[in-house]
């Protein structure tokens, strides 16, 4: 049945796309949620928009957003919700952000969409059954080395307060792979590893809205996905490692090693 979970979290990606497209490059409100964190009138709207679709289809389950809290029932259904990844990109027109959506059972991603409206891009996944980007199979790359590897990142909005300790597994793995991106939309990002246009991501900090749907997206498509000690990730807030697996533990080490004079290295 999780094809029709598929069909609804594509849905409501659809329609907070559509909602995304119609004010992209427009004036729109925007509110801070801390120094650096944005979230703008389109975020409540695309919200509200996929929030609908769920309970009409699915009224039992829970539902848990970004932006709003809602009342819980204690059903092992819950839906994870970003209703506009990449709102910063958004509020500077900026094109990468999506909407993204995953159900979880028990507290595992059982199917999920993601939704870039710039590109036309819809990017599905159903446990056991595969990720699919508007409708081709994906299927992560067979690269072996992190020298040859293209990596995304992101960081975490405590950047300001914690620059060196965030930028410390940047500087390492920049020293050791190809090249290093910064998107500024997780679930794109992990997106785009399961899709095989990058080998590997990584992410100090994650909600559960960042993650649920991509993290699905990258394991069904081959890919390994763990803390970075290499252990489970939770369903969030945690960190997370994403690769097409024969990199991982390259990019782990990497990762956990010690950089010595970090401060000389940032100047």
């Amino acid at each position: 049945m999780s094809w029709r979970y598929v069909a609804v979290a594509t849905e409501a990606a659809v329609r907070a796309g559509a909602i995304q497209l119609e004010h992209y490059g427009q004036d729109v409100k925007v509110e801070k949620k801390g120094e650096i964190d944005l979230v703008t009138e389109v975020d409540h709207a695309c919200e509200a928009a996929i929030v609908e679709i769920l309970r009409a289809r699915f009224p039992d389950h829970d539902i848990l957003t970004e932006e709003a809290d809602l009342e819980r029932k204690g059903s092992p259904y819950v839906w994870i919700v970003d209703p506009l990844d990449g709102t910063t990109n958004f509020a500077h027109s900026y094109p990468m952000f999506c909407a993204s959506i995953a159900l979880t059972l028990d507290g595992e991603s059982v199917a999920g969409a993601i939704f870039d409206p710039i590109r036309d891009e819809l990017f599905t996944a159903e446990k056991g059954a595969g990720a699919h980007l508007n409708g081709e199979r994906l299927k992560v790359t067979t690269e072996d080395r992190l020298l040859q590897s293209l990596i995304i990142t992101g960081f975490p909005y405590d950047l300001h307060e914690k620059l060196v300790e965030r930028l410390t597994p940047f500087i390492r793995v920049m020293g050791r792979a190809r090249a290093v991106r910064r998107a500024g939309s997780a679930a794109i990002d992990l997106s785009y590893v399961a899709a095989g246009r990058a080998d590997g991501f990584w992410e100090a900090v994650l909600k559960p809205w960042d993650m649920a749907a991509g993290r699905l997206m990258v394991e069904e498509a081959g890919g390994r996905v763990t803390r970075f000690d290499g252990s489970t990730v939770s369903v969030g807030p945690d960190q997370i490692v994403a690769t097409n697996g024969p990199i991982h533990d390259e990019l782990l080490a990497a990762l956990r090693e010690e950089l010595r004079e970090v401060e000389t290295a940032l100047v």
